[in-house]
């Protein structure tokens, strides 16, 4: 049996304290265990596993050489993070990772103090670092503060505006990116290794820094030096862009290299002002499977890792949302030359792959850059396109002031496909669609649309698709209720719901996902059933008609209450004078923490035994 006593140095680490107590010599051995101790643990619990395997000795460096928690580490989305998370007290609950109760998926600041900040989204590590480190400053604190950020976050504008902001103000910050895809660096080797360890010297930046002062005097001679080092520097390193926006740029190096990592730290603790150290890794790094194919090995279920492939899902007859999105939009593609895709850097997650490679001069990867990806279509648009944004949800959260005034404002024929809305559970918070009822259905112009099933859902993209104005289609993560998905692509009536079940006293008006578990508190209560489908425009016809039927309204919902479907029910009847019992069930005011998505529903009193107890209560 694998037990922590199976790792002799690793299960003596409870805090870093004890990392910094070991010698050099014992890091590498350390590092061994670590990367053995997360395969083991992701293969029993799941969760993201390649990202965190090329960070191993990184994470190891970090708290060998900073004193943390004094010294802040900030991680980028935090897919990267379970080393850090073993090594700061939590390696006996790994295995609960993702879920109810367990380690959070992402670094959490409630959950341990050496996770300095919250993540979950990309490319906010640069800015709360930043933040830390001047607030910090103005405390008269000597801290250091450290942003790891991948190469993938690091295609966000706000990473960008961030470092411009840190370069003008001279801040005291370590950005260090974790290169693990980027073409543009080349190969790392001795003569690397040996310039870093001559620019990331005490004695090379006192040097420069003294240098400075003097030929500043002499501006014609100043402007020379600067070139000068400028161009060599250029010749040997490909940090030309981060030295002009103000940091002292240090790499490419090795990041497995324990003993180069710990010495250039080392240097770069020494020094002061915005330090930039490229680091090159591998994902996946030191279990072969995860190497060959680290996309797949990104984020896991429980596996064998004595087996070289993951376990193969079993064959289903009902497709998943995301791949009747995704079979949707190559068809419409097909018979549409104007439908263009745009994903920020989600194609497989968003179901973009086969859309893709049949039509790849109308495919967009604008990379982690949401609010260009919108802006983009907008301008799309503008020329007589028909773009498609397909998004996660939470995601689209970040790019709201361009779907505002860039898109609704315009009125522009884009459409919004959104992926894993309502309650995604293993992810968290973070990731959560909660709120995208609210945030669409109170911008002018915008038809927001939540389909019952798999086929509503690919005849609502078509509407949404074919309407003259910007559109959203949202549905959940996963299986819907195994509706079989018609090839036809028809547009449905703009604001019609339709009644799937007929009873008395009691109206249960539903959207999305919620329909189904509606359908069965129904037929107990002998309810009528609606599936309003659209929260904007809502059926204000219907609703007119069931109110001179029916005793009490129930809305159901899988968003938050405030400003959400319900709330538009309620805001119609006000405006009508109409008095009568509503309950309004959906999300509950607060942040819903990790597990199943079944879990999260029945805690959220979403499931349809809840929300036929809640109902009886209410008529009661």
């Amino acid at each position: 049996m694998n037990t922590i006593a199976n790792y002799p140095l690793l299960q003596h680490i409870n805090t870093p304290d004890d990392v910094r107590k070991l010698s050099k010599d014992q890091l590498k051995p350390l590092a061994k265990e670590l990367r053995e101790f997360l395969t083991h643990t992701v293969s029993i619990s799941g969760g993201h596993f390649s990202a965190g395997l090329g960070t191993v000795e990184l994470t190891v460096a970090l708290h060998y050489v900073f004193d943390t928690p004094s010294d802040q580490l900030v991680w980028d989305v935090g897919h990267q993070a379970y080393p850090h998370k073993i090594l700061t007290g939590r390696k006996e609950r790994m295995t609960t990772i993702r879920t109810r109760d367990g380690v959070s998926a992402f670094p959490s600041r409630f959950e341990s103090e050496y996770d300095a900040f919250g993540v979950g989204h990309s490319s906010t590590s640069i800015s709360a670092a930043l933040g830390m480190a001047i607030a910090s400053n103005l405390k008269g604190e000597d801290k250091q503060m450290v942003a790891i950020i991948g190469d993938g976050s690091i295609t966000g504008g706000m990473a960008f505006e961030a470092m411009n902001h840190a370069g003008a103000i001279d801040a005291n910050l370590l950005v260090i990116l974790n290169d693990n895809d980027m073409s543009i660096s080349p190969p790392v080797g001795a003569m690397s290794n040996y310039l870093t360890k001559i620019l990331s010297s005490k004695l090379y930046s006192s040097v420069r820094e003294e240098s400075k002062k003097v030929l500043s005097r002499m501006p014609s001679v100043w402007e020379l030096a600067r070139r000068t080092e400028e161009h060599m520097k250029g010749m040997i390193v490909p940090g030309t862009l981060f030295e002009e926006l103000g940091f002292n740029y240090i790499g490419p190096i090795d990041g497995h290299d324990l003993d180069m990592l710990v010495s250039t730290l080392e240097n770069l603790k020494a020094i002061s002002g915005p330090r930039f150290l490229h680091i090159v890794t591998k994902k996946g790094k030191g279990y072969a499977p995860a190497e060959k194919d680290p996309l797949a090995y990104h984020g896991v279920g429980a596996f064998d890792p004595s087996k070289d492939a993951l376990p193969k899902a079993a064959p289903s007859q009902h497709p998943t949302y995301t791949e009747v999105f995704g079979s949707w939009l190559c068809d419409m593609a097909a018979q549409d030359e104007r439908l263009l895709g745009i994903t920020p850097a989600m194609r497989e997650g968003s179901g973009l792959v086969k859309f893709s490679e049949q039509f790849p001069k109308r495919y967009f990867d604008v990379a982690i850059a949401e609010q260009h990806a919108v802006t983009l279509a907008a301008g799309q648009a503008c020329q007589g396109a028909k773009p498609v944004v397909a998004i996660y949800s939470t995601f689209l959260q970040r790019a709201y002031d361009q779907l505002i005034h860039d898109v609704a404002l315009q009125n522009l024929d884009v459409l919004f496909a959104l992926d894993r809305a309502g309650l995604v559970g293993p992810d968290g918070p973070t990731h959560a669609g909660s709120f995208d009822y609210s945030y669409m259905a109170c911008v002018p112009n915008m038809l927001v649309m939540a389909p019952a099933d798999e086929n509503e859902c690919r005849q609502m993209l078509t509407t949404g698709f074919l309407h003259d104005g910007p559109a959203s289609v949202r549905y959940p993560r996963g299986k819907g209720p195994g509706v079989a998905v018609q090839k036809a692509m028809t547009v449905l009536p703009i604001g019609k719901a339709e009644i799937r079940q007929k009873g008395s006293r009691i109206a249960i008006l539903a959207w999305g996902s919620m329909v189904t578990p509606a359908m069965a508190a129904g037929k107990t209560l002998n309810a009528t059933v609606v599936n309003m489908r659209f929260v904007k425009p809502i059926d204000e016809e219907l609703l007119l008609e069931l109110a001179k039927s029916y005793d009490v309204f129930v809305t159901i919902e899988e968003n938050v209450l405030t400003g959400g479907a319900g709330s538009a029910v309620n805001n119609f009847l006000q405006a009508q004078k109409i008095l009568m019992p509503v309950l309004n069930i959906g999300l509950p005011d607060r942040f819903i923490e990790q597990g199943t998505r079944e879990e999260l529903l029945a805690f959220c009193e979403l499931d349809a035994a809840s929300i036929l107890t809640r109902i009886e209560q209410f008529c009661a």
